[in-house]
């Protein structure tokens, strides 16, 4: 099957990416035994979430934070680090998939929060967990045409009500273990926020360059995972194997042109183990070149991807190569190529 949508950047350069660690360290220990009488009735061993997704640890915030404050965080450092005015930025998007309401957008408080100009368009954009990767992808193609200097992209995640009420539904006795299994990934989350500034590559040459990559579709896999606010439903296995073939699907066909195999790092969406080490086998990756985060952070939704890619960031060496590349429920991948 062919049908990779392949895009160039032509003036595009990444100055910040930066994120915020929610304070609040929540263990697999702490969800194993709030679960212990469900665990034990089902004949699911000690550690489930440990030693199936390889998560001993994700966070929450503290009391009185919001995903939203947090996103203005991770925003106004990314701005500090890049050395960009508010004054300066012409476009916000915000690829949080967590929400408090429909309407307005989360992109117009953290456009006030951040103190942006009424000329900075602003919105939201979500496309679960790939959208940041989208994001950047956008404001690339806004700033390559000259409409726009700057552009700062934020993310925000929550997923601390979301996995109260799962383990409140998880602890009733008409529980099966079909149940548990489809609600297993909600468990797997985490909170976090990130941010990224982007501006054009002639005005920052020591910046990082934005060159461009490819998209694949795989929207026949819209229903393997459904998420909403009080919880989500999923088919791990599903989502497993339609992903890892949208994926090799995406890699083999764009290697011709691009030749990433012997990139000098690989930042992947933060899943778990089985889906980390099924993408490195798949397409031969040296796994010393995959950073992990997944274990002590969860799967941050989109945060997870710049979160990773911040904390890589003190490691890499001007020139090094980076291929950021995610996948997001629906499903649909994206591979984006980053010269430092």
């Amino acid at each position: 099957m062919a049908g990779n949508a392949t895009f160039r950047h032509s003036n595009t350069a990444l100055l910040s990416v930066s994120s915020v660690e929610a304070p609040r360290i929540v263990s697999s220990t702490d969800f194993d035994r709030r679960l212990a009488s469900t665990l034990q009735r089902l004949k699911f061993p000690p550690r489930l979430l440990e030693r199936v997704a390889g998560i001993t640890h994700r966070r929450w915030w503290a009391a009185g934070t919001s995903f939203d404050d947090a996103a203005v965080e991770a925003g106004a450092k990314a701005l500090a680090e890049a050395g960009i005015e508010a004054s300066e930025i012409g476009l916000l998007i915000n690829t949080s998939v967590t929400r408090r309401n429909l309407e307005p957008s989360v992109a117009v408080k953290i456009h006030h929060g951040l103190s942006l100009p009424s000329s900075a368009m602003n919105f939201d954009l979500a496309n679960a967990c790939l959208g940041f990767v989208n994001a950047l992808t956008l404001a690339a193609n806004m700033i390559d045409s000259g409409q726009i200097r700057y552009a700062v992209i934020v993310n925000g995640e929550d997923a601390q009500l979301t996995q109260e009420a799962t383990l409140e539904r998880l602890q009733r006795p008409e529980t099966t273990r079909a149940d548990f299994n489809r609600e297993f990934a909600t468990l797997t989350l985490g909170s976090g926020a990130a941010a990224a500034v982007l501006g054009p590559a002639d005005e920052h040459p020591g910046a990082h360059r934005v060159v461009g990559g490819v998209m694949r579709a795989g929207t026949e896999h819209h229903e393997l995972c459904v998420g909403g606010i009080d919880g989500m439903h999923t088919d791990t296995k599903g989502l497993l194997d339609g992903g890892l073939q949208l994926v090799v699907d995406a890699w083999h066909e764009a290697q011709p042109e691009w030749d990433w195999a012997a990139m000098d790092r690989y930042v992947t969406h933060q899943v778990s183990n089985a889906y980390t080490q099924a993408i490195i086998e798949a397409i031969d990756l040296d796994a010393d070149k995959v950073p992990i985060t997944f274990p002590h952070w969860g799967n941050v939704g989109p945060a997870s991807l710049p979160m990773t890619l911040a904390a890589e960031s003190q490691s890499l060496a001007s020139g090094d190569r980076v291929l950021c590349m995610g996948v997001g429920s629906g499903l649909n991948t994206a591979m984006l190529e980053i010269v430092w």
